[in-house]
């Protein structure tokens, strides 16, 4: 009888002993639970943005007004007044000069080339209106008038005529095709936006844009619209801003 006590009682503790255990075991298991629904609440606040990133503003200067860096001028987009001169030209070099904006951004350009040692001279600045009508009636006398109209602007659709664009030249190479493939042209077209010009003139934009490649004329909108430029891999004005082509001048 003592015996069959014994087995009863010891049988009892194992029952609590295992009910214990189970139950301390479950405690241990569900604890780290708890802390989870805190802690994953906590990172999610944390990492959560206080606003929507804001969009490039493309409105911020004119595409009309001539005196804009952002002004887009074209074969259907001359320049207004058609006489029109900027009040702030500065010497580039060489006798040329740009819009001072303009200017001090491509001596900036002009600077860290030099340090690795590649040389690029402004050519062609600035061209008055009366300029730009030598310039083109040479172009007409000398090829006629559809090659002409490939490669040099109307008298009031140049984009010289604003004061910021520019034409280049180095590596032994001048306004010429042969100007990108040198050094000079090939770091021009890979780092110029980072100073706030872009190549105007592509083969493959000419569609567009009407004129032949010109790897030498490099065009100032700021660093900012340049970079933007850059980073969606948008090449024309014609094209960031939504405006048509223009290959062709208007018929009269």
């Amino acid at each position: 009888m003592k015996t069959k006590k014994i087995k009863i009682y010891t049988a009892a503790v194992l029952v609590i002993l295992a009910v214990g255990g189970s139950f301390l075991l479950t405690k241990r298991t569900r604890a780290p639970a708890l802390t989870i629904p805190t802690k994953t609440t906590q990172k999610t606040i944390a990492t959560q943005p206080n606003k929507p990133a804001a969009g490039f503003n493309k409105t911020a200067y004119s595409l009309d007004d001539s005196s804009s860096k952002w002004v887009v001028i074209n074969k259907s987009r001359p320049i207004q007044p058609i006489a029109y001169t900027p009040s702030d030209l500065t010497s580039v070099g060489g006798g040329q000069a740009m819009r001072k904006e303009a200017a001090d951004a491509f001596v900036r350009l002009q600077a860290d080339a030099k340090q690795i040692g590649l040389t690029i001279s402004a050519l062609s600045g600035f061209r008055a209106y009366n300029t730009q009508v030598n310039v083109y009636n040479n172009e007409v006398k000398n090829f006629g008038k559809a090659k002409a109209d490939s490669e040099s602007a109307r008298p009031g659709t140049s984009e010289h005529q604003t004061g910021w664009a520019v034409d280049v030249g180095g590596g032994g190479c001048g306004i010429e095709d042969c100007f990108g493939t040198t050094a000079e042209g090939t770091w021009l077209s890979a780092h110029c936006h980072e100073y706030g010009f872009i190549i105007r003139y592509t083969t493959e934009k000419q569609p567009i844009t009407g004129y032949r490649a010109e790897p030498w004329h490099i065009r100032y909108i700021g660093a900012a619209l340049s970079q933007e430029m850059h980073k969606e891999a948008v090449t024309t004005l014609e094209e960031f801003f939504g405006l048509p082509a223009a290959p062709d001048y208007p018929t009269t």
